[in-house]
């Protein structure tokens, strides 16, 4: 029998969906999470699901990037599942081992969902991340550590990043979400 955090990403997924009808793939997501019990494990070969972390500091003006290593680009922080079904915790965790912040609280509805292709990368096949991307929010210290998975880190304007033509297209799309719901 499932677990039931995989039940309550489920209603987290419907409930993410009728709030933003305009949301992206949510019924990929829901027959995804429905199609093997092993979508929460990197080894599931197709694709798996991952944690996201739009992890804004106290003000919610900033969010902190991680120049990633493996890809060369500014993303938000976050990783594998590895067998956790709470995708919001796996954000939180990721955060916080990728961030070195203390004291981060994250907020338990979905953010934003993003389908994106992995390359191919030595003996690793080209596969799928199902991310579910959670607000994440500074509470204390903004003071960062790199951590190895990073070339760098850095607090970048929210506002900016909406503007941005060069950006992430799928941060612009949280930038401008974030902006919305402060306004």
């Amino acid at each position: 029998m499932p677990d039931t955090s995989t039940y309550r990403l489920g209603d987290a997924l419907h409930r993410h969906g009728q709030a933003f009808p305009d949301a992206r793939d949510v019924r990929d997501f829901l027959a995804f999470l429905a199609g093997a019990p092993e979508v929460f494990e990197r080894t599931h070969a197709f694709g798996h699901f991952t944690g996201s972390a739009w992890l804004v500091s106290a003000d919610g003006e900033r969010v902190l990037l991680t120049h990633h290593r493996k890809l060369g680009r500014w993303l938000q922080l976050g990783g594998h599942a590895d067998g956790d079904p709470d995708l919001a915790r796996v954000a939180l965790r990721e955060a916080e081992e990728e961030s070195g912040l203390p004291d981060l609280v994250a907020e338990p509805a979905i953010f934003d969902l993003d389908r994106h292709l992995i390359p191919a990368r030595g003996n690793e096949p080209a596969h799928w991340h199902y991310d579910v991307r959670y607000v994440v929010r500074a509470t204390g210290s903004e003071a960062f550590a790199v951590s190895e998975e990073s070339l760098d880190l850095a607090w970048h304007s929210i506002q900016a990043i909406a503007q941005d033509p060069q950006a992430d297209e799928s941060l612009r799309r949280m930038a401008r979400r974030w902006l919305a719901r402060t306004l």
